[in-house]
C-alpha cells in the first residue's frame, strides 16, 4: 500500500496509515459529521447491499469534483477530513427519502436479488446545524436481519465487518464508510470502486487482523463513542483477490 493518496484523502493516509500525526481535536471546537441516510422502505432491502451502498456513497462525496480545490464542497469536506471523520447514519423512506435528495450529497445504488439498495451521503457539517430534513430522521430503531450474500465477487475490494460485535445497521454503515475512505487513501484511488461488504468472525476475523499487521488490509479502529470500546477494530478492507 504505497500509492499516493488523493489530495482530499491525504490527511487520512498521514494519520491512519503512516501514523505521522495524531487525530487532532476540532480546532474551532465545532464537532462535525457526515450524515449518511439509508433508504429503508417497507419491506427494506437486505442488510449487505445497504452497507455496500453506504460505503461507496461516503467515499463518493470525498472524490466528487465539487470537493476538489475551488469546488463548492471543498472547504466543508477538507475541514471534516482534516479532523475526526465522524459519520451519523439515519434511516428514511418515502417522502423523507425524497427530501434528502435535495440536500448536497451523493446517492449510491446497489442492485441485489432482493431489490435496489440506496444510501445518500451528505456534505459533512456541524452536528448542531443539521438541516431539518435530516434531523427529523431516526438514527436507530430499525434493524436489518443478517443475510447470506455468498462469497464476494472476484476483482472488487472487500470490506469485512467484525461479526462478533453484532453492530446495528447504522453503526455498521458508518464503519464501512470509514473503511472505504481509508482504503481509498491507502491505494490512491481517484474513483469509487464497487465495494463488497461481508461479515467475518472467529478464526477468520483473527486471520484478517493478522493480515493488517502484514499490510494486507486496512483496519478501522473505532473511537468508542457508541456501541463498542475505543480502539476496537470494526472493519478491515482488503484488496481484490
Amino acid at each position: 500500500m504505497t500509492a499516493a493518496a488523493s489530495g482530499m484523502l491525504e490527511p487520512l493516509a498521514a494519520r491512519y496509515l503512516r501514523r505521522e500525526v495524531s487525530i487532532p481535536p476540532e480546532a474551532d471546537g465545532v464537532v462535525r459529521a457526515m450524515p449518511v441516510v439509508l433508504r429503508l422502505e417497507r419491506p427494506p432491502t437486505a442488510r449487505t447491499p445497504v452497507l455496500e451502498a453506504a460505503a461507496a456513497a461516503a467515499l463518493a462525496v470525498c472524490l466528487d469534483p465539487r470537493a476538489e480545490p475551488g469546488g463548492e464542497w471543498h472547504d466543508a469536506v477538507a475541514t471534516w477530513v482534516g479532523g475526526r471523520i465522524r459519520k451519523i447514519a439515519r434511516r428514511a423512506r418515502g417522502a423523507h427519502w425524497a427530501a434528502v435528495q435535495e440536500l448536497p450529497g451523493v446517492t449510491w445504488s446497489v442492485d441485489s436479488p432482493g431489490g435496489r439498495a440506496e444510501a445518500r451521503a451528505l456534505l459533512p457539517g456541524p452536528v448542531d446545524e443539521v438541516p431539518k430534513a435530516v434531523s427529523r430522521l431516526q438514527i436507530g430503531g430499525t434493524e436489518l436481519p443478517a443475510d447470506e450474500p455468498g462469497p464476494p465477487p472476484p476483482g472488487v475490494p472487500v470490506i469485512w465487518v467484525n461479526a462478533d460485535l453484532e453492530m446495528s445497521v447504522g453503526k455498521a454503515a458508518a464503519q464501512v464508510g470509514h473503511a472505504s475512505m481509508l482504503y481509498a487513501a491507502a491505494h490512491g484511488l481517484t474513483a469509487v470502486p464497487a465495494f463488497a461488504v461481508r461479515e467475518a468472525g472467529g478464526a477468520r476475523w483473527a486471520q484478517l487482523c493478522d493480515g493488517v499487521d502484514r499490510s494486507q488490509g486496512v483496519a478501522v479502529r473505532d473511537a468508542g463513542f457508541t456501541e463498542v470500546a475505543p480502539g476496537t477494530i470494526t472493519c478491515i478492507a482488503t484488496s481484490p483477490v
